[in-house]
């Protein structure tokens, strides 16, 4: 009997180690992950927080923490006892099968002994390390066969901005900077004028705009000061400049983009016109916060001592670079002094000085870091791979992963299709001066504009020459109005509600239900072709509305902070029952009030875009464009007058896509509001084109007698054209962003000369589309431009990064307000055109914003892009406003 038990022992093991051979990784119920009590001198924060210490073990994981690990950032150890982990000794805990610390292992003083020689043999540690700076650390590391992530090597790309460390505690840095500024000078911040006197506003100049830098000023101004920002590259200017700041610049045109986010070094003379403009700022401003630094360089010096003193008395700088030296030559590392009357401080401990906010930050970087490395749902296992493409998740992990099984694999090797910049070229002495010559002078500039007054007002006269009928001249009037009224609304937009817009107007857009009810037939179902479109436009417009303005709602919500006053939303139901339900009143009286009903939709529309540009009234543009959008469709079901089988047919379709848009937008992941945008925001350009082939279907029999049937034809063709590069393009964007696609721009080659090819095919058949009068050749070109401008769509955008989407998004959004417009000429339908020219305007003048928000030119949106953006710099965490950010995953991108 023992030897029978014996072998079957045996058997069973071998059973075991055949079944874990065929899987890849470890079962995550078999690790343990330890966390480790911060030993560096000061060092307050902690790897993780009570609520990474309960993702963890949701996911499957056991947790370990060491006794008063999280005290210093008011974490108790009954905090991580609540969640599931437990409470225990060092040694315990740097025996884990996975330990995530703050600090580099270190040697222990209280216990004699190093960090990393407690370790078990092969774990894994997740850090930060710097591993150019600690060859000897690594050695150590490599005896216990470690693999290390090290946060700091996380790459500058956007995928990795969930993971990216670094930024979290430079923004973290850039935010205390200014407290403790504030703190230290003697004055307020925001100028005064009071019965005692006038208070001048405090002048802060912040040297840097990348995270750090960008934190500082949105402090600064949110403070009231008068803020400038410098940096030598022209993006991080914008920066600047978008958060309200003043950029200052040199004279000498040289860019200063270098590798991972960083700026580069700059020549000589550019160095010396720096220092000129500095030693100027320094008599004039009272705070100077530096945060120059160049990866594996001493930081350069750029404030000499002579500068300092020439500041005010009672100023205060701040260094965030004086753990590499300092940007300031009196800086003293470490320590808070007084330097002829200026204040210095040159700690450089700040995120631990925010120990809570800065562990909290660091825990969500950790847990995004492994859950995106390891997404198997059982088991623990990531694959760093020597061959990759930039921007994706290998080469995240790749760049992450420092040390395989003790084999040292730092530096990663270089990836691949690496976005190239096109470089700055300097301009000689005679184009200098040729630009000089050709500067517009007075008289040229009134003319250029004179002329195009002229060309405007006679393309007026012309419209009306060659108009078919009074109402389409009206319509024309009605476009030109509320275009003119878009294009005002959105420009004082606050760059934090840049995606609810997006959301609102998306949904908004919806409307193409109007088409689609206007045109559907049959009784309980449709009874033939254009009918089944029209009810299947109606279905999908009603999932974008209902979770379009659900989506915002969740968008807006995350602006609330819990010491705000309460909100009773709800009661805007009052004035959207007295707009419909008094319409139904008037309807059953008799009257046909459509008209008054459509201006009123149209003005409530208005009043959403306007109500979403400012933080304060965001609530009230969401629930008027719930009004209008009910007031709308409401109007349009009274002016049609349907039967009652008819009736349920509308309602059955539209309620039905409402459930489905509410319930996807109920479910879905906050992180994943954005790119849903683009998702519901394909609805819209579908329903667009199946509108308008519906109404060329059923139009066609009155094309030989119907003196605008040319007008009609090319508004169909058009508004199909338009919906079918809508359609695939926001397909493609929400593919990128979700990570169903790689973010990477796809440069095909050729692809000027297909994209031509593809908008000369496009128009091109438009010729026997208005030549030949028969039915088929009607519908083949209909079909055919539908594909066409599908491709388009994918083609346009699949050239564009991962980073660029919100703005491609918010660019397509336009083109479907133009496609809303089409159907308006197409069914003579005032509210479509109303709410098509506002959305096409509103959504124009926004992308140019967020264009120039992003530091990008409008070109990169054009076929063919040589230049999409690959960082995404967010520059609105760094004021205190929140900004809603696409999370980015593998494929995942973004």
């Amino acid at each position: 009997m023992p030897l029978i038990a014996i072998w079957l022992s045996s058997v069973q093991l071998t059973l075991s180690y055949l079944i874990l051979s065929t899987l890849k990784g470890i079962p995550y119920k078999q690790l343990t992950v330890g966390v480790p009590k911060e030993i560096f001198e000061n060092e307050k924060r902690v790897a993780l927080s009570p609520a990474g210490v309960q993702a963890l073990i949701k996911q499957g994981f056991n947790v370990v923490v060491e006794s008063g690990a999280g005290e210093a950032s008011k974490f108790s150890d009954d905090h991580y006892r609540e969640v599931g982990a437990k409470i225990q000794g060092t040694k315990e805990v740097l025996a884990s099968d996975v330990i995530v610390k703050v600090r580099a292992p270190m040697h222990n003083p209280a216990l004699g002994v190093h960090e990393a020689d407690l370790f078990k043999t092969a774990p894994t540690l997740i850090s930060f390390i710097y591993p150019a700076q600690n060859p000897d650390l690594l050695k150590k590391l490599a005896e216990k066969r470690t693999t290390v992530l090290a946060m700091d090597q996380v790459p500058r790309v956007t995928i990795a901005q969930g993971y990216d460390a670094l930024s979290s505690m430079a923004n973290i840095a850039g935010y205390k900077a200014v407290v403790l500024a504030a703190n230290h000078f003697g004055r307020f911040f925001t100028g005064q004028i009071t019965a005692a006197g006038k208070v001048p506003p405090a002048k802060v100049l912040i040297i840097g705009g990348g995270v750090a830098g960008l934190a500082s000023a949105g402090a600064a101004k949110s403070m009231g000061a008068v803020v400038r920002g410098f940096d030598t590259r022209a993006a991080a200017l914008e920066q600047f400049k978008s958060l309200g700041a003043e950029p200052l610049e040199v004279d000498i045109k040289e860019s200063g983009e270098g590798q991972g986010g960083y700026a580069k070094e700059m020549s000589k003379e550019f160095i010396e016109a720096e220092m000129k403009l500095f030693a100027k700022q320094c008599q004039d401003v009272d705070i100077i916060i530096t945060t120059a630094l160049i990866p594996g360089k001493k930081a350069p010096v750029l404030f000499k001592k002579d500068m300092i003193e020439s500041m005010k008395e009672g100023s205060v700088v701040v260094d965030l670079a004086a753990e590499a030296g300092g940007n300031i030559e009196t800086t003293k590392p470490g320590e808070l002094y007084v330097h002829k009357g200026v204040t210095h401080i040159g700690y450089t401990d700040l995120p631990s000085r925010m120990a809570t906010q800065a562990s909290t930050l660091y825990s969500n970087n950790i847990i995004k870091l492994l859950k995106a490395i390891s997404p198997d749902k059982e088991n623990f296992y990531f694959d760093p791979k020597d061959q990759f493409d930039y921007g994706t998740l290998d080469h995240v992990i790749r760049g992450t992963v420092v040390m395989k099984d003790g084999k040292v694999i730092f530096p990663a090797p270089p990836p691949n299709n690496i976005p190239q910049g096109a470089p700055v070229k300097p301009k000689t002495v005679a184009e200098l001066e040729a630009e000089k010559a050709a500067t517009i002078t007075p008289f040229r500039k009134t003319m250029t504009s004179a002329s195009v007054y002229t060309t405007g007002l006679a393309s007026m006269l012309g419209l009306g020459i060659v108009s078919p009928n009074n109402a389409f001249t009206q319509m024309v009037t009605t476009f030109g109005l509320a275009g003119i009224v878009g294009y005002h609304t959105v420009w004082g937009v606050t760059p934090a509600l840049h995606s609810p817009l997006m959301s609102v107007t998306n949904a908004i857009s919806g409307l193409t239900a109007v088409g689609g009810l206007v045109l559907m037939g049959g009784t309980y179902f449709p009874e033939n072709a254009p009918q089944s479109l029209a009810v299947l436009s109606a279905f999908i417009s009603s999932v974008n509305i209902a979770g379009g303005f659900l989506v915002t709602q969740r968008m807006l919500d995350m602006f609330k902070r819990p010491t705000d006053p309460p909100e009773y939303n709800y009661l805007y139901l009052l004035p959207g029952g007295v707009f419909v339900g008094g319409y139904a009143a008037a309807l059953s009286g008799g009257y046909s009030i459509e008209q008054m009903m459509y201006l009123g939709s149209g003005l409530c529309c208005v009043g959403a875009l306007a109500g979403l540009s400012t933080q304060g009234t965001a609530r009230l543009g969401n629930a008027l464009g719930m009004i209008g959008v009910a007031g709308g469709l409401a109007a349009t079901l009274g002016g049609l007058k349907p039967s009652p089988e008819l009736l349920a047919q509308m309602s059955g379709a539209m309620a039905l896509g409402g459930t489905i848009g509410l319930t996807i937008a109920k479910r879905i992941q906050i992180t994943d509001l954005p790119q849903l945008v683009a998702a519901f925001h394909s609805l819209v350009g579908l329903a667009a084109v199946l509108t308008c082939v519906a109404e060329y279907m059923i139009e066609y029999p009155h094309f030989a007698t119907d003196p605008a049937a040319n007008l009609t034809k090319i508004v169909a063709y058009l508004g199909t054209y338009i919906g079918g590069v809508t359609f695939s393009g926001s397909l493609i964007a929400y593919g990128k962003l979700q990570g169903i696609l790689n973010s990477a721009p796809l440069l095909l080659p050729g692809r000027h000369a297909l994209n031509a090819g593809l908008l000369a095919a496009s128009f091109g058949g438009m010729i026997p589309y208005m030549i030949d009068p028969s039915y088929t050749t009607g519908i083949t070109c209909l079909g055919s431009v539908s594909a066409l401008s599908a491709i388009m769509g994918v083609t346009l955008t699949a050239a564009i990064g991962g980073a660029d989407m919100p703005v491609v998004i918010t660019v397509l959004n336009s083109y479907s307000g133009w496609a809303l417009c089409a159907e308006g000429f197409l069914l003579n339908n005032n509210l479509l055109t109303i709410v098509g020219a506002l959305i096409g305007s509103s959504g124009a003048i926004l992308s140019y914003i967020m264009c120039v928000v992003r530091s990008q030119q409008k070109l990169c949106f054009f076929p063919g892009s040589e230049k999409p953006n690959s960082e995404s710099i967010e520059l609105t965490r760094a004021s205190g406003i929140f900004c809603i950010v696409p999370s980015f995953k593998k494929k995942k991108s973004g």
